[in-house]
């Protein structure tokens, strides 16, 4: 058996006469952060998808580890304001045991508003609530899409630390999907930039400078720093003490 959580390959699929994905190959392994980023429009949404066992491929092969355990924070969350929904009880609508809904709002920083209506959290107390939920039942994948839609700098900065110490504490593998191309770079390990299909992916110092990525989202993105004990040539391939590795494939558009 692979020793990958999630492993496609191949994988297509459309819409109507709509290709949406095309050929991708993607391979989630445990404690790995992988970003996907990408366009509006370009795949993100409908990979995580099948990712989740939520739509099929038209196309292609997936795999998933036979203790495969998801914890899924999805991108948007409506409320009805009208409905008296406390944190703690939306929380024991996906586990009844009151005690690890507890650890879980502790483990996130928040389980003192446990009693507090939902509608009265800021926006980055919903998402570490949403986080909250995800890792209820201790997943070995969390995925994660937009994590930190909603919340200023300062507040997605932590929510990124935060995702970082989950990962160590629950040694589970992370799949986010973000449109965030610059904070996300220092929080992940590996970035995917999508359009249909994979137009360039790897080290997140590499990604950055591929001129594939460069397409699609100009040459005025911020740029990514990172400090670290190594350094890395002008591919992005580690040098020094660490061996070399192949990091990114870059395609070619008309």
């Amino acid at each position: 058996m692979s020793r990958a959580l999630v492993e496609l390959q191949g994988i297509s699929k459309r819409f109507n006469d709509v290709t949406v994905l095309s050929g991708v190959d993607l391979r989630l392994e445990p404690e790995q952060i992988l970003t996907l980023i990408g366009p509006n429009g370009a795949g993100k949404t409908t990979l995580v998808k099948i990712v989740l066992g939520l739509l099929k491929a038209d196309e292609g092969q997936v795999s998933r580890h036979p203790e495969l355990r998801i914890g899924y924070m999805p991108q948007k969350l409506h409320i009805d304001p009208t409905l008296p929904v406390t944190l703690g009880r939306f929380l024991k609508l996906a586990e009844p045991d009151l005690a690890l809904c507890r650890n879980a709002l502790k483990e996130v920083g928040i389980e003192k508003m446990m009693s507090l209506p939902l509608q009265s959290l800021s926006g980055g107390e919903m998402q570490r609530a949403l986080l909250a939920r995800a890792i209820l039942r201790k997943p070995n994948i969390l995925v994660l899409d937009e994590p930190v839609q909603g919340v200023d700098v300062a507040g997605q900065e932590a929510l990124y630390r935060l995702i970082g110490q989950l990962r160590d504490r629950l040694h589970c593998g992370v799949l986010m999907v973000s449109h965030d191309l610059h904070l996300v770079m220092s929080a992940t390990d590996e970035v995917v930039c999508l359009n249909q299909h994979i137009c360039c992916h790897g080290h997140p110092d590499q990604v950055s400078n591929n001129p594939a990525f460069l397409e699609l989202f100009g040459s005025k993105t911020a740029p990514y720093t990172h400090n670290h004990d190594h350094h890395h040539d002008l591919h992005g391939e580690v040098i020094g003490d660490e061996p070399k590795t192949p990091l990114s494939n870059g395609c070619q558009h008309d």
